[in-house]
C-alpha cells in the first residue's frame, strides 16, 4: 500500500470546557437501568456524546454548536412510567447546557439541534445543577416529580427552573446576593430541598428551595500568605451523607459538616487554583483538579477512636494544561473519572481501582472522519465549521516531474456555505464531478468542473428539490456511479434524489425535481431505553458497488435496506409517477403519470426515474439487529469489473400499453451483495443483503477468529478502505492510533500459514490472571486503562520462569507455590484450537476462498497486519491511478494525521 502522509488538512479541535455523565451511579433505580452516556462540551460550542460501553468508549454523535464555549452540562431524567402490564419504563434522558449567556439550552439528542432555551430577567448564567432524582417512599402514594434546575448568575441571583411536562420554564428567583463580588461561581444540591452555592466573595451559602430562605453562610476564612484576601469558591460538592467539599482559588480543599455547617478539615491540595471536584458514590474518596494540570486524590480513614479524617493519598500531573472539568461514574461494574482541559484530550482514570489500573487517553478527533475522496479524480475534501476544502493529490509516480509549487498537492477549491449551522456531513462523487454538503437544516449540491486555464475547479451550485434541501441531514452519500444521492435526515428519515445531465446543456448536471423517501421498518426500541428517538437516528449510509442496493444503520444497531428495481432506460421519462403495482411480472399494471397529480395519490405511488425506482429489499426483515451501532459498514467490491455497455432501451421485453405508456421492469439486482460490518464492540459480520443471511465467509470467520493483536486494541475503528484485485481481497481498517489489514479473501483462522495463525491459548488448569482471555480481563476492569502489571504495582514480579533440565519452562511463584504450565501443554492447546477451527470450516463447507487460501499459503501472503507508527489519524481515503487501473498495482491512500500539537497551534 502506497501512503501519502499528510498534515495539510485543517481541523482545529477545541479545548474541553465541560463534562457530565447521564447518571453518577446505578443506585436509586427501581426499574431497568437506562443507557449510560457521557457528554463532553468544548470551547467551540460542540457537545460530544460518548457511550462508555463498559470501558470501550465510543463517540456516538457530535452536537454542533455556534462557536460559543459550553461552560457547564447537566442531565435530567423524566419520571418513570408503567406500561399496561405494569412494567417500569424509564423516563427520557435530557441534556442541558449553559454557554456564557443569560439562557439555559436544552438539546434535542436525536436531531443534534437546540430544542428550547429558557431565559428570564436574570443576568449571565455562570453555573447550574440538576436536582437529585425523586425516589418513591414506602407506602406512599405521592406522584413522581421531575427534576428541577438551579442556576447561579453573574449578578448574585439564584434562579429555579422547572422541567415538568417535557418543558423548560422559569419558576422563580430563589435568592439575590448584593455586592461587587456577588458572582455565583458554583452550585449543587445537598438534597432535593437544599442547595449549596459558592460565591466570589469567599462565601458558601445554603438555601432552602421550598421557601428561598438562607439557612447558613460559611466563610473560607483567612487566606494563605501571599494570596488575595478573598478567595474564589470554584467548586462545591456534596457527599452522600450530606457533608460538603469545596475547592477554592488558593488550592485548598475544605470539608464541612453537613448538619452543623462547620469546617471539619482543610487540606492544601494544590499550589494553584483548585478548579473542580468529584466524589465517589460511597463518599470515601474525593478527587480534585487544578489549573496546573495536576489531579489529587483524598481518602477518608477512621482512627482508633472512631474519628474520621481525610488525607491526600497521591497526586500526579495528568494534563499538560489546566484541568477545567471532571465527571465521575462510580458503580459496581464501572468506576472511572473523566477529566479534560486545554490539552484537548479526555483522560479516563480509575476511581475505585486508583493505582491498580492505568490511565487512558480518549481520541481528541471525531469518530466519523470529516474527510472524503474522489478516487478517480484524485481529489480529497475536508470540512469543518462552514468551509469545505478540496485538494488534488499528485500521482506518486510523477511527483519528481511536477513543478515545485504544485508538489505534492494543490488546493483547487474552497467553498464557504452561506448557512447558519456548521457542516454535519459531506460527500464527493467517485469521479469528482459532484460535491454535496449537509447541515442539520440544509442540503447543498455543487458541480465541480476543471478550469482549463487554471489548475483549479469551477464550482457551480445545483438546484435541489425543496422537500430534500430544507430537511438537512446527519449523513449524506453519493452512489458509486454518481447518479444517486442519499441523505439521512435528523428525524431519522432516508431520502434519495436522482442526478443526471441537463438536456439543454450536456456539460451541466442537474438534480431532478423529485425526492424519494424510503420507508424504514417499524421497530420498537427496547422498553428500557431512555434515548428512544436518539437511538433510532440513522448514522451510517452505504451503497453497493453497482449502486443498486442502499443500506442504512441506526445507533440502536438496526439495518434497513432498499433495492433499485429495473434497468436504466434513457428513452423513458426522467420522472414518472405510477401507483403501487403488484410485483407479479405484469407489464401493464399501474397507471399513467397524468392520473397522479393529486398529492394524496402521490403519497401512494412510485416515483420512477428513467425506468428505475427504489423499493424495499424483500429480505430486509431477515437481517438481524447488531449488538451495537455499526462503526464500519461497507460492501465488498466485486473482483469482476462490470462491463460498461448500455442498452438503447434498458428494459427489454417490457412493452408499453395504452394504460401504461411507460412500463418499467421489476427485475431485482443481480449478483451477490455482501455487506461487511464492524460494530462498536468490534464484532465482525458479513451479510448477503439480498438473501438476508450471513455470508459463507462470515460463517467460517466469526469474531473469535480476529487476531489477538487486533481484538485487544482499545481505540475504536473509524473507517475502512478496500484493496481488491484478481487474487487479493484486503480490508484496511484504521482508528485514531492504528492501521490494520485483514485478508478477507481467505479464512483468518487458516492454520496452513504460521504468520496468519490466530494464537489463542486456552487457559490451563489452575487458572491465573495472566492466562485469562482479553475479553474476560476487561470485564474485571473498572473502565479505564488495563491493569497495572504486578511488577510495577508491588515492585517485584509474582511469577518467575525456571529453566528445567529437560528444557521446559516452569512458572514459579515467589511465595513458593509452583504451577506447571510447560510449553508442551501450550502446544497441545494450540493444536486443539487449530483442529476446532478446521472442523468449523469443514462443517460450514468451502467455496472459492479455498483457492485463494491456497494462493496465500504458496505465496506467503499475510492474513493480517497492524501498525501503530502513525500520529493521531483524522481519516484515510483511497485514490486511483487511471493509467494503471487494471495492472493490479498497490493501493494508494491519503492518510491524514493531526498531532495534538499541530491542532493546538492551528486553534490558537
Amino acid at each position: 500500500m502506497d501512503v501519502h502522509r499528510s498534515r495539510f488538512v485543517p481541523y482545529p479541535a477545541s479545548a474541553i470546557s465541560a463534562l457530565a455523565f447521564s447518571r453518577s451511579s446505578d443506585s436509586g433505580y427501581t426499574g431497568p437501568l437506562p443507557a449510560l452516556k457521557l457528554a463532553i462540551g468544548r470551547a467551540n460550542g460542540n457537545i460530544e456524546i460518548w457511550d462508555p460501553q463498559k470501558g470501550l468508549w465510543v463517540q456516538e454523535a457530535i452536537l454542533l454548536g455556534n462557536n460559543i464555549s459550553i461552560d457547564a452540562l447537566a442531565w435530567t431524567q423524566d419520571p418513570d412510567e408503567k406500561d399496561a402490564e405494569g412494567h417500569v419504563l424509564p423516563g427520557q434522558q435530557r441534556l442541558f447546557s449553559i454557554a456564557s449567556s443569560a439562557a439555559i439550552t436544552e438539546w434535542n439528542l436525536a436531531t443534534g439541534q437546540p430544542k428550547r432555551r429558557s431565559t428570564g430577567n436574570f443576568s449571565e448564567v455562570w453555573c447550574f445543577a440538576a436536582q437529585p432524582r425523586w425516589k418513591p417512599q414506602k407506602n406512599s402514594e405521592e406522584e413522581a416529580r421531575a427534576q428541577e434546575l438551579i442556576a447561579g448568575c453573574g449578578d448574585g441571583t439564584i434562579v429555579l427552573l422547572s422541567t415538568t411536562d417535557d418543558d423548560l420554564q422559569f419558576k422563580r428567583f430563589l435568592a439575590r446576593v448584593s455586592g461587587k463580588k456577588a458572582r455565583c461561581m458554583c452550585i449543587t444540591y445537598q438534597n432535593r430541598d437544599r442547595v449549596v452555592a459558592g460565591f466570589a466573595d469567599s462565601m458558601i451559602r445554603i438555601y432552602d428551595t421550598r421557601n428561598g430562605s438562607l439557612l447558613r453562610t460559611m466563610s473560607l476564612g483567612v487566606s494563605i500568605p501571599g494570596a488575595p484576601k478573598s478567595a474564589l469558591v470554584w467548586q462545591v460538592k456534596c457527599l452522600p451523607n450530606g457533608d460538603i467539599v469545596s475547592g477554592d482559588s488558593n488550592g485548598e480543599v475544605k470539608f464541612w459538616d453537613g448538619r452543623t455547617y462547620s469546617l471539619v478539615q482543610r487540606i492544601s491540595g494544590h499550589e494553584s487554583d483548585c478548579l473542580d471536584l468529584i466524589v465517589s458514590s460511597d463518599g470515601r474518596t474525593v478527587m480534585s483538579g487544578s489549573i496546573d494540570g495536576r489531579m489529587a486524590i483524598y481518602r477518608q480513614s477512621t482512627g482508633d477512636q472512631g474519628r474520621k479524617s481525610w488525607a491526600r493519598s497521591s497526586h500526579r500531573r495528568v494534563h499538560s494544561g489546566e484541568v477545567k472539568a471532571m465527571a465521575a461514574f462510580d458503580s459496581k461494574g464501572m468506576s472511572v473519572v473523566v477529566s479534560g482541559g486545554s490539552d484537548l484530550t479526555p483522560m479516563v482514570q480509575p476511581l475505585r481501582e486508583y493505582g491498580k489500573e492505568n490511565l487512558r487517553a480518549l481520541p481528541a478527533l471525531p469518530q466519523q472522519p470529516p474527510v472524503a475522496s474522489a478516487p478517480k479524480a484524485r481529489l480529497v475534501a475536508s470540512w469543518w465549521e462552514k468551509s469545505i476544502y478540496v485538494w488534488r493529490i499528485t500521482k506518486q509516480s510523477t511527483v519528481d516531474s511536477v513543478p515545485e509549487p504544485q508538489r505534492p498537492r494543490k488546493l483547487v477549491a474552497r467553498i464557504g456555505l452561506d448557512t447558519k449551522d456548521n457542516i454535519q456531513s459531506a460527500s464527493l462523487a467517485f469521479d469528482g464531478r459532484l460535491l454535496a454538503a449537509a447541515t442539520t437544516t440544509e442540503v447543498k449540491v455543487f458541480q465541480l468542473r476543471k478550469r482549463m486555464e487554471l489548475d483549479a475547479l469551477a464550482v457551480r451550485k445545483l438546484a435541489v428539490p425543496g422537500d430534500f434541501a430544507t430537511l438537512g441531514a446527519h449523513v449524506i452519500e453519493f452512489s458509486p456511479d454518481g447518479e444517486w444521492l442519499a441523505g439521512a435526515t435528523p428525524e431519522g428519515e432516508v431520502h434519495v434524489v436522482r442526478i443526471t445531465h441537463d438536456t439543454e446543456n450536456p456539460k451541466h448536471l442537474q438534480v431532478l425535481s423529485k425526492a424519494v423517501e424510503l420507508e424504514r421498518q417499524h421497530r420498537s426500541v427496547q422498553p428500557s431505553s431512555a434515548f428512544k428517538a436518539y437511538e433510532r437516528t440513522v448514522n451510517r449510509l452505504t451503497f453497493a458497488p453497482d449502486s443498486s442496493v442502499l443500506v442504512a444503520a441506526d445507533r440502536a444497531g438496526y439495518l434497513d435496506s432498499w433495492i433499485l428495481e429495473g434497468h436504466e432506460d434513457p428513452t423513458a421519462p426522467a420522472i414518472d409517477i405510477a401507483k403501487h403495482e403488484s410485483k407479479v411480472g405484469s407489464s401493464d399494471a399501474g397507471s399513467d403519470s397524468g392520473s397522479s397529480s393529486d398529492s394524496s395519490d402521490e403519497d401512494d405511488s412510485n416515483i420512477i426515474f428513467f425506468g428505475q425506482h427504489w423499493t424495499d429489499n424483500p429480505a430486509a426483515h431477515l437481517l438481524p439487529k447488531l449488538d451495537s451501532q455499526a462503526l464500519v459498514m461497507t460492501f465488498r467490491p466485486s473482483r469482476l469489473r462490470q462491463n460498461g455497455q448500455s442498452m438503447v432501451n434498458g428494459n427489454p421485453g417490457i412493452h408499453s400499453t395504452r394504460n401504461n405508456p411507460h412500463a418499467h421492469s421489476h427485475e431485482l439486482p443481480r449478483g451477490e451483495h455482501r455487506l461487511w460490518v464492524l460494530t462498536a464492540k468490534h464484532e465482525m459480520f458479513e451479510f448477503d443483503v439480498l438473501a438476508g443471511r450471513l455470508s459463507d465467509w462470515s460463517r467460517r470467520n466469526p469474531t473469535a477468529t480476529l487476531p489477538d493483536d487486533i481484538s485487544k486494541i482499545r481505540d475504536r475503528v473509524m473507517g475502512a478502505v478496500w484493496d481488491v484485485e484478481a487474487q487479493r481481497q484486503r480490508l484496511w481498517l484504521y482508528g485514531s492510533s492504528f492501521v490494520c489489514m485483514l485478508n478477507v479473501g481467505v479464512d483468518l483462522a487458516d492454520s496452513g500459514h504460521p504468520q496468519a495463525l490466530t494464537k489463542r491459548r486456552r487457559k490451563p488448569k489452575g487458572d491465573s490472571e495472566g492466562y485469562e482471555s482479553d475479553r474476560k480481563r476487561r470485564k474485571l476492569e473498572s473502565g479505564a486503562g488495563g491493569k497495572v502489571a504486578s511488577a510495577l504495582r508491588n515492585g517485584a514480579p509474582e511469577i518467575v520462569k525456571r529453566h528445567e533440565e529437560d528444557g521446559a519452562l516452569t512458572d514459579v511463584k515467589l511465595n513458593g507455590q509452583e504451577k506447571l504450565t510447560q510449553d508442551s501443554d501450550n502446544d497441545d492447546d494450540e493444536d486443539d484450537e487449530r483442529m476446532d477451527l478446521q472442523l468449523t470450516r469443514i462443517r460450514n463447507g468451502g467455496n472459492d476462498s479455498d483457492a485463494l487460501s491456497a494462493v496465500a499459503k504458496s505465496t506467503g501472503e499475510r492474513q493480517w497486519w497492524c501498525t501503530f507508527k502513525y500520529r493521531p489519524i483524522l481519516g484515510m481515503v483511497p485514490l486511483e491511478d487511471d493509467s494503471d487501473a487494471t495492472d493490479g498495482g498497490p493501493l494508494e491512500v491519503v492518510l491524514i494525521e493531526r498531532p495534538v500539537w499541530d491542532v493546538q497551534n492551528q486553534s490558537s
